[in-house]
């Protein structure tokens, strides 16, 4: 028996979040009666429908994806522009792990694993994210430390990073900076340089946890291994 909502962001739906929001609105139907009671549970094989969509038993698929720039973290776009999943043909279900700004690059997670997608998004799981930054001016010491020690952002302290100056070019006055931090918060690394002035030019995350963007290049994925998966579960607390 498994929660119904965990079960249909475990058949890649959507987000656990959104299928209790469905439940809520009298859309899911299991075995061919609507369910509206937050934390059900049914068998695993139970046959579900949403708004008359039956949901496949999905074999479970990761990817990783190193996204290029001027491309979508999302599923859909109204207004046309390219998202991850247009890179992935007739793969059904999957969904980016997080986000990346339209105008960052580098490693995202795809998966049709909601449980793991919830639980490596969550904030308690601190899940190491290694960027690299290029930004318009030369970075300060004493800025570096600030960051490393943590900033107000948005009204709330950041928590510790690593930060460290891979390289300065004096001549074009820009500096290329390696950020490794544990939360995911919106725009935040861009947040971390505008709290001293800089501005972000290029963005790019090559690291999340123990997974790299070796052997990639722009637009291209490759599956994970079993041994990975294992690993990123292993990484993250309280999963069954």
């Amino acid at each position: 028996m498994e929660r119904l909502h965990k079960l249909i962001a475990q058949r890649g739906y959507c987000s656990r979040r959104k299928a209790e929001e469905l439940i809520q609105a009298g859309c899911v139907k299991v075995n061919g009666e609507i369910v509206t009671k937050l934390g059900t549970k049914v068998k695993k094989t139970a046959t579900i429908e949403i708004k008359g969509n039956q949901l496949p038993i999905a074999i479970k698929r990761y990817f990783l994806f190193y996204k290029p720039l001027g491309v979508l973290s999302t599923t859909t776009d109204d207004r046309g522009r390219p998202t991850i999943l247009d890179y992935f043909g007739n793969e059904k279900g999957l969904y980016p792990v997080g986000r990346l700004d339209y105008n960052t690059t580098g490693l995202i997670i795809v998966t049709n694993d909601g449980t793991l997608a919830n639980l490596i998004m969550h904030p308690r799981e601190q899940i190491e994210k290694v960027y690299v930054a290029t930004v318009n001016s030369i970075v300060i010491p004493q800025n570096i430390k600030a960051m490393a020690d943590g900033i107000i952002i948005d009204n709330k302290k950041a928590a510790k990073a690593k930060v460290k100056v891979r390289r300065i070019n004096r001549r074009n006055n820009k500096s290329v900076v390696q950020v490794t931090i544990g939360e995911g918060r919106y725009h935040q690394i861009k947040k971390m340089f505008a709290y001293f002035g800089y501005e972000v030019l290029k963005l790019k995350r090559e690291r999340i946890a123990f997974l790299d963007l070796k052997g990639l290049k722009p637009g291209e994925y490759r599956p994970l291994t079993i041994k990975e998966v294992r690993k990123l579960y292993n990484l993250v607390s309280n999963h069954k």
